[in-house]
């Protein structure tokens, strides 16, 4: 886990497209950018995901492909201890919460669409390992999230400001409200951006974000329904060496 001011978590996700060749090369390809956290996906995409709407129907086959087994799983945190980059997984249900403690990571990640699983929560919660959460899926008819709840570490829970459209647009986001900066003090930790363009993660450094999420994509030509908000590397590359500038405009040698 980085101890630097502002994190960089290039969600690999499931741009893979299920082939593990991909996968690895992505690893190393994140970590030679200059990326903290390569992440992904560890779910069963017919328990979490909407079979009706267009965006699935139309990538199901490659969606189905993505699915991760628990080999899967420990190869690919094996090639990030050695690349020296830390894995980082969204999981989505409390059985695949047993495959990462046996790999031993060292947090989680709670996707927004999960925020109010109850089961996956107490899971997770179970573990005591800090968590970062997204926020794009908040809707307060429901009642606040139950991860909240079941959270013995309250202290240890980062929150991730996102819009849960793939992909935002820049005029969608509301980095600023009547306080000030969204980043700042109580609020958001970090961004979750699904925006097309690096621009809007560089401003919510210079805003205060310390975590940065984004997916990343070894090409946006691949086919896969993420592809299109995913940066490429050189991309990811800018982007963290404007996060070294951001640090040291903000931080210094804190």
């Amino acid at each position: 886990m980085t101890d630097r001011p502002i994190t960089i978590i290039a969600e690999c996700g499931i741009n893979h497209n299920g082939d593990m060749h991909r996968a690895v090369d992505m690893i190393w390809e994140a970590e030679q950018c200059g990326a903290d956290v390569a992440k992904f996906q560890i779910y069963r995409p017919e328990r979490i995901l909407d079979l009706k709407k267009p965006r699935i129907i139309d990538h199901w086959d490659i969606i189905k492909a993505t699915e991760l087994s628990f080999e899967n799983v420990c190869l690919l945190k094996s090639v990030c201890d050695k690349a020296q980059i830390e894995f980082f997984a969204s999981v989505f249900h409390p059985d695949r919460v047993e495959w990462t403690e046996k790999i031993g990571v060292e947090r989680y990640k709670i996707a927004s669409r999960s925020i109010y699983n109850k089961d996956l929560a107490e899971a997770i919660a179970a573990t005591n390992k800090p968590v970062i959460m997204s926020w794009g899926w908040y809707e307060p008819q429901k009642g606040y999230p139950v991860l909240i709840n079941h959270l013995a570490a309250w202290g240890r829970t980062k929150h991730l400001y996102c819009i849960a459209e793939y992909p935002t647009s820049l005029k969608d986001l509301q980095f600023i409200d009547r306080e000030g900066s969204i980043f700042e003090g109580d609020g958001h930790d970090g961004f979750s951006d699904h925006t097309v363009v690096i621009t809007a993660s560089v401003m919510a450094m210079s805003l205060g974000a310390t975590i940065i999420e984004k997916h990343f994509t070894l090409s946006r030509s691949l086919p896969g329904c993420d592809q299109v908000c995913s940066m490429e590397p050189d991309e990811l590359r800018r982007l963290c060496e404007m996060r070294n500038d951001v640090e040291e405009i903000l931080y210094g040698d804190n």
